[in-house]
């Protein structure tokens, strides 16, 4: 592999990449077939940035992406890498308004997008002021058929430098609406390095991506990682345990992010082992984070597939990954490993340093650390306090520097990787007819990981059944977020200041179910 010290943004990388092994196929589309070498991948990248600057995109303007996974999806990453753009990724979960709360908090200038999501963004049209252009996706060869692969003159001349943000990508929070995260160049090439050369890969890897490309674990884990280890990486359009097997042995994977919940349904797909017919010798290990892996589900994963799960820990706030087991003897199931390459420690209340093995708040600093929050300096001051980005997470150190989480100081809700804001879905349980209080929590569950519960109070003489508040909840939020049960209760329990103990909350439900 090259010597990327000297690379300063994605572009570059990219360029570097495409004329040391113009040839070498870099994406390959386990949807259709489609495949793209370095050259071919570059030119497509140059065509889609020719199509966002006629159509007014610069330096500094968000292009949205509402995209399936696919290759398109990874093209236009880069287009607007390429011009300096941000990159914003809207979960292709999510209902209208929600869209539309990113769209306009992020200041959109133009809309990537695949036509099957065309309503979505039709039925919010007239309340998006900031954005100037809706560009169907679907195909990007018929996208920019109508642009030359010569880059134009302009955005090529652009100084892009390492500070220069990248990417906006909405994460949930404990107040107030989702925040977005300013990602630069230099974090996401940090991050792709340390991953690179923790896990030890090389131009022969081949990387699959089956988790959504809105999210940063399959930006970061199998895309950019993949390019800046020179390799290769495969995209599903989604996790499929009956086909993920198959896509492993034809394109000769050697490594896959994934989350806990992915490895429970291929257990459940295939409890006796994978098909013989499957050749899955070049597959080295499992990348898992977003939660930790119960060790039964490790265990047995590993006894059956024959595979290593090489579990890590990180947010979007850290580009993607902090921490690593080491893919070697080393590794230590349970933990989420060791950092690869940030500074991280566990500290108190007061911010004081904890000592091995006491339970403080995991903070984090370091080149993969992101910029701030979009138009937020307050969170952001807040979230840097003392010089290190506090993570709200619950965790402690070992005696031997291996990092263990053990609760979230958020009362964020993870359900198969993906992250809910519980305060959304209270705002929503609030909005029926019939609701006095609410509150929503999780709760453990064997498949994902998490899932979501909700405490109703009912307005005196009113009525309406758990049914009732599931179906008005998906009314107005994406099905991920909606309560799969709802406890109907006479108060919620509050502390002396008022403060709603959510904890109680778990521990009500916990006796409900053994009741």
């Amino acid at each position: 592999m090259p010597e990327d010290a000297s690379l300063f943004n994605l572009r570059q990388l990219l360029e570097r990449r495409a004329a040391a092994a113009p040839d070498k196929t870099f994406l390959f589309s386990a949807e259709d077939g489609r495949r793209w070498s370095y050259a071919e991948f570059d030119a497509a990248v140059n065509r889609t940035a020719n199509l966002l600057a006629a159509r007014g995109v610069g330096k500094g303007d968000v292009v949205s992406l509402l995209l399936p996974n696919g290759p398109e999806y990874v093209v236009a990453y880069f287009a607007c890498f390429s011009l300096g753009a941000l990159a914003g990724p809207i979960n292709s979960l999510l209902k209208a308004d929600e869209v539309a709360y990113a769209l306009n908090h992020s200041e959109a200038k133009a809309l990537l997008i695949n036509s099957e999501f065309r309503p979505l963004v039709d039925d919010t049209r007239r309340d998006l002021p900031t954005l100037r252009a809706v560009i169907e996706f679907d195909d990007l060869v018929d996208a920019t058929k109508d642009f030359s692969e010569t880059p134009g003159d302009t955005w090529r001349e652009l100084h892009l430098t390492p500070d220069g943000e990248a990417i906006i990508i909405y994460t949930s929070g404990t107040t107030g609406r989702p925040k977005g995260c300013l990602l630069t160049h230099g974090n996401l090439l940090a991050n792709a390095r340390q991953i690179v050369e923790w896990m030890g890969f090389t131009p022969a890897d081949r990387l699959l991506t089956s988790m959504p490309l809105f999210h940063m674990n399959a930006v970061t884990v199998t895309t950019l990682t993949a390019l800046y280890a020179g390799g290769s990486t495969v995209v599903a359009p989604r996790f499929s345990a009956s086909r993920f097997w198959r896509q492993i042995s034809d394109y000769g994977a050697t490594s896959f992010g994934s989350v806990a919940t992915m490895l429970s349904m291929l257990l459940a797909k295939y409890p006796d082992g994978m098909p013989t017919a499957y050749d899955t010798s070049r597959l080295r290990f499992a990348m898992c984070g977003s939660a930790p892996v119960p060790a039964e589900v490790l265990r047995r994963f590993e006894e059956t597939f024959g595979c290593l799960v090489i579990e890590g820990y990180g947010l979007s706030e850290s580009t993607c990954r902090s921490t690593f087991n080491p893919p070697d003897a080393r590794r230590r199931p349970g933990s989420c490993g060791l950092p690869i390459g940030n500074e991280m420690c566990v500290r108190d209340e007061e911010d004081r340093e904890l000592p091995d093995n006491e339970p403080g708040e995991i903070v984090l600093r370091g080149e993969n650390i992101f910029k701030g929050y979009f138009k937020n300096d307050e969170a952001t001051t807040r979230a840097f306090r003392g010089g290190w980005f506090h993570t709200g997470d619950i965790g402690f150190r070992d005696g031997e520097g291996f990092y263990h989480i053990v609760d979230r100081k958020s009362d964020m809700i993870i359900r198969g990787g993906e992250n809910i804001y519980p305060r959304e879905i209270d705002e929503v349980l609030y909005q029926h007819p019939a609701v006095a209080a609410a509150a929503a929590v999780g709760v453990p569950d064997e498949l994902y990981g998490e899932e979501v519960a909700a405490f109703v109070v009912l307005k005196a003489g009113s009525a309406a059944s758990a049914a009732e508040i599931i179906e008005h909840c998906r009314a107005h939020l994406a099905e991920y977020k909606c309560p799969k049960l709802v406890h109907f209760v006479s108060d919620l329990p509050k502390g002396p200041t008022g403060k709603l103990l959510k904890r109680e909350l778990s521990r009500h439900h916990q006796n409900l179910k053994e009741a």
